[in-house]
């Protein structure tokens, strides 16, 4: 798809009518490439005997975890065997385990263009702009970033590609005005990740909190863990202190952080913005894969379920999902 031919597609306040399915709400523009996802039944039509044979759905539940030592360095060492997980309090066996896994990732970058931004925005366009081609440069060749502006509509500037070329385009074209619909960005951004190949993320560049959202926290955090994607909110405060500032909206950001196996950094001034790009980059490098096939648990579609992710040796900080909902 040439660039010519792009254009972003924007949500506003019709998010508030409830009649309009999801899909008519946020629709992506073409994607560079078609995610072939495989089906999740293998139905033969009968048995040995001649009996007819039903086939069950068996959804293998995938657990991205990051572990750092007690000085804040990554732990990239542990076996199988150092972990356990438990799904609503009860032991699961560990089906899948890939130290440094290389499942292809597809980064949604959402860059905050609500009118307090407007004058520091090019410090934010400049670091995404650094981070994009080191994210491209060492992963996966199939390795994917998308490009979404939110103030009080989402809009998609760049669709899940490689090309570095139209996101310098498309940021240096952005302006601030506006308040902040955060919760309504992440769970439409959410829902462009859900059936993409891989490892999902959300990296949301932002100086505070939600303040126009029609969406709520509850709306977007269960938005987000459907998609199995792990939120990155990168907080840049030009305020000192807690006058003036969002610390509510910067608490719910440290919660969706948390319950999606991501953190959330506080840049200490504008041109710090790329060590915490640079972080990301290591935790996503260094991420254990762990994937298990629920027992022992109630299961019916789209219940919430509470996981626990431990490692056997003592001290070490495990960052992963609190949860998931079955399909």
């Amino acid at each position: 798809m040439k660039y010519g031919s792009f254009r972003p597609f924007t949500i506003s306040a019709m998010l508030a009518v409830a009649a309009l399915p999801s899909w008519a709400q946020f629709k992506p523009a073409e994607s560079d490439s078609t995610a072939q996802q495989p089906p999740l039944l293998q139905p033969q039509d009968r048995t040995a005997e001649g009996q007819p044979k039903f086939s069950v759905k068996v959804n293998l539940v995938r657990v991205l975890v990051s572990v750092r030592d007690p000085h804040g360095a990554p732990r990239i060492d542990l076996n199988q065997g150092d972990f356990h997980i438990l799904d609503t309090g009860v032991p699961q066996d560990i089906a899948l385990f890939e130290r440094h896994t290389s499942l292809p990732l597809s980064v949604a970058i959402l860059v905050d263009t609500s009118g307090s931004t407007e004058r520091e925005l090019h410090y934010e366009e400049d670091s995404v702009l650094r981070f994009i081609p080191t994210l491209l440069s060492a992963g996966n060749p199939a390795d994917a970033f998308a490009l979404f502006s939110f103030n009080w509509r989402t809009s998609m500037e760049v669709d899940y590609t490689r090309n570095q070329r139209r996101a310098e385009r498309a940021l240096r074209g952005l302006h601030g005005e506006g308040g902040t619909s955060l919760y309504d960005a992440v769970y439409l951004v959410s829902d462009t990740l859900s059936e993409r190949e891989g490892r999902h993320v959300l990296i949301v560049v932002t100086d505070g909190g939600d303040t126009t959202s029609y969406k709520h926290y509850q709306d977007a955090l269960a938005a987000a863990q459907r998609a199995d994607a792990v939120i990155y909110p990168i907080v840049v405060i030009p305020i000192p202190g807690e006058v003036g500032r969002n610390i509510g909206g910067e608490h719910a950001l440290t919660t969706l952080a948390e319950s999606t196996g991501g953190r959330i950094f506080y840049p200490e001034g504008f041109e710090r913005i790329d060590q915490a790009f640079t972080t990301i980059i290591e935790e996503l490098r260094t991420q254990y894969l762990l994937g298990f096939y629920p027992r022992g648990v109630v299961e019916e579609p789209r219940r919430y379920h509470p996981l626990q992710v431990e490692v056997s040796p003592p001290g070490m900080h495990v960052t992963a999902r609190s949860g998931y909902y079955e399909p």
